[in-house]
């Protein structure tokens, strides 16, 4: 499954990073996250509980951060587990400065589905991972306002 798209949030981009680089924020801001724990340098074990269409479940795994551009992205990677199946993506993502005060966030990577979840269908999880990113940006979005 393709995960791509942008979004142009209302901060300057060293705030961006800052607030992508804190585990506590990050808790706060993506959707399902139970906990976010910082494991080692750059990794991360986190628990999630998602409801995907018909499907919900409990997920554990971790989070790699790799290929570590300071200030403008990096590549994350996620190993989720659950009793529906597995998730295992990759996701590239750039920030860009687009003006003053405000930042592009892009992200393009896929992900790999296992069991339940696979079985659940692509149009579905298309639809679940559509939802869960605007989740996301309007997490994010109102994050930046109380900072």
């Amino acid at each position: 499954m393709d995960l791509n798209g942008s979004h142009i949030l209302n901060a300057p981009t060293g705030a961006v990073w800052s607030m992508l680089m804190d585990t506590d924020i990050l808790a706060r801001i993506v959707p399902g996250i139970t906990s976010l724990e910082k494991t080692g340098d750059n990794e991360y074990k986190a628990i999630a509980q998602i409801k995907m269409g018909p499907v919900s479940g409990s997920f554990s795994g971790g989070l790699t951060l790799e290929d570590i551009r300071e200030g403008e992205g990096y590549t994350l990677h996620v190993q989720q587990n659950s009793k529906i199946g597995n998730a295992n993506a990759t996701v590239r993502i750039d920030l860009k400065s687009t003006d003053e005060g405000h930042t592009e966030l892009a992200f393009d990577g896929g992900a790999r589905l296992s069991g339940l979840l696979a079985r659940t269908g692509n149009r579905v999880m298309s639809g679940v991972a559509h939802s869960l990113t605007k989740q996301f940006f309007e997490n994010f979005e109102e994050e930046i306002k109380k900072g």
